[in-house]
């Protein structure tokens, strides 16, 4: 799951909101700190009530990832997303493929809760603009193993660049997907796979209401 697909269930509670994208935060900002739900449990009554929202957004976080990357309709779209980037991508050797077929259906989700809610990109940028990203860091320091001075000023970039108004046009998203790879210094794509991102519209509007009805079901029947 990605930013939206995490967060927009609690876009009226801004720190929640920013607790769930914690961990998708850090892993662009600083790779060396990972939030773990055993070592933030164990803290939760010790701290404040702001802080505490931000500390359960990010189990949220934890917990819907578990319970998405396990769903039949997710391992059937990743899967067939992966097929389709390696018929374009036959060296066997090549790791893009799989690792475009698990980062293509996150993303393509988010463009498919903004088409079904038009508003939503809007409500989520708003609701993160409350949030102060310093108080963020700091709960992050008191929740992880090492600390990071890295956090604060990368989420005052990703907001300012609002990258998820992207998703809604093929050669944005290619873009941002080139960005990725280009991270973890895998080879960009050309433009012939933009035809693959079509495709893959397609299935997110065929089954992208199954994928966020198993993550909601499931969460609150651990809930109840």
């Amino acid at each position: 799951m990605n930013y939206l697909a995490h967060g927009y269930r609690f876009l009226d509670s801004p720190l929640m909101l920013a607790g769930t994208a914690i961990p998708d935060w850090l892993s662009v900002a600083d790779r060396r700190v990972r939030m773990r739900s055993r070592r933030i449990r164990p803290q939760l009554e010790q701290l404040d009530a702001d802080s505490r929202l931000v500390a359960l957004g990010t189990l949220q976080h934890l917990a819907d990832d578990d319970l998405f990357h396990n769903s039949a309709t997710f391992l059937m779209l990743e899967a067939d997303m992966t097929g389709r980037f390696r018929r374009q991508i036959p060296d066997r050797f090549d790791h893009r493929p799989a690792f475009l077929g698990h980062i293509t259906v996150e993303l393509l989700l988010d463009w498919y809760i903004y088409r079904e809610q038009s508003e939503i990109l809007d409500r989520w940028y708003d609701a993160m603009q409350s949030v102060c990203p310093q108080q963020i860091q700091a709960v992050v320091n008191l929740l992880a193993p090492q600390p990071t001075d890295q956090l604060a000023p990368f989420i005052r970039r990703f907001l300012e660049a609002r990258v998820m108004y992207d998703y809604a046009d093929d050669s944005r998203l290619l873009t941002r997907l080139n960005q990725v790879l280009r991270r973890v210094t895998l080879e960009p794509l050309d433009e012939c796979f933009l035809s693959v991102l079509r495709e893959g519209r397609q299935l997110l509007t065929e089954f992208g209401a199954n994928l966020l009805l198993a993550v909601e079901c499931e969460s609150a029947g651990r809930a109840g």
